[in-house]
């Protein structure tokens, strides 16, 4: 687990792309790839213009992929503080993967400037909603101590919510982690995540 991990993403709207070399048949001739490349890209592109519609109506999913999308560079240029913008606008919805995302520009320094506290702020937002990634990342900061002060137990307690929540490298981190842990300090970092509860109300509207 690195500061480097992947930016979040829920949605998938354009995971077709993906399954694309799956799908073709070893015995279809160059042009033929061709001619479904160019198909493939046709699809893409009104794929982008659908989300970017949805994402202009409000639609916090929408604009939580479009900022990926900028993000990544997939489909659009890539700029970053664009991707912000749309983060931004979901955030201001409440949505939990635009909190991560967002926190995520804030501890890279792209798009926004560089601010741990920014970082930690987000995440934790995210976290009350039992966010898997979110409880990840501040595994991150507290490991690395990041924002806070370095604290073993307090990032083995993140990295096993996250772990708990389906998040299979936050479990690889956690038991690399628990080998420079005293057993007391293990036994302490595991009572503390039973003992978890989220702060965070799930049905408020808005991270404001």
């Amino acid at each position: 687990m690195n500061g480097r991990q992947p930016i979040a993403c829920r949605y998938g709207v354009l995971l077709f792309l993906s399954l694309f070399c799956l799908t073709m048949s070893a015995c279809t001739r160059a042009t033929s790839v061709m001619e479904a490349s160019n198909d493939e890209l046709a699809r893409f592109e009104e794929s982008t213009k659908e989300l970017r519609k949805l994402a202009q109506g409000g639609d916090a999913s929408a604009q939580n992929e479009l900022g990926l999308l900028y993000y990544e560079g997939r489909g659009v240029p890539q700029n970053h503080k664009k991707a912000k913008e749309w983060f931004d606008k979901a955030v201001e919805q409440g949505h939990t993967g635009a909190q991560v995302n967002l926190g995520t520009l804030y501890l890279r320094g792209e798009g926004a400037p560089q601010s741990s506290q920014m970082a930690l702020f987000w995440f934790s937002r995210a976290a009350g909603q039992e966010d898997a990634l979110a409880f990840a990342k501040l595994g991150l900061m507290y490991s690395q101590g990041r924002g806070v002060l370095q604290d073993f137990i307090q990032a083995h307690m993140w990295y096993n919510l996250s772990a708990a929540h389906g998040e299979g490298r936050s479990a690889e981190a956690r038991d690399a982690l628990a080998r420079q842990m005293t057993p007391a300090q293990i036994a302490e970092a595991q009572r503390l995540a039973r003992e978890w509860r989220p702060r965070e109300e799930k049905s408020r509207k808005t991270a404001y």
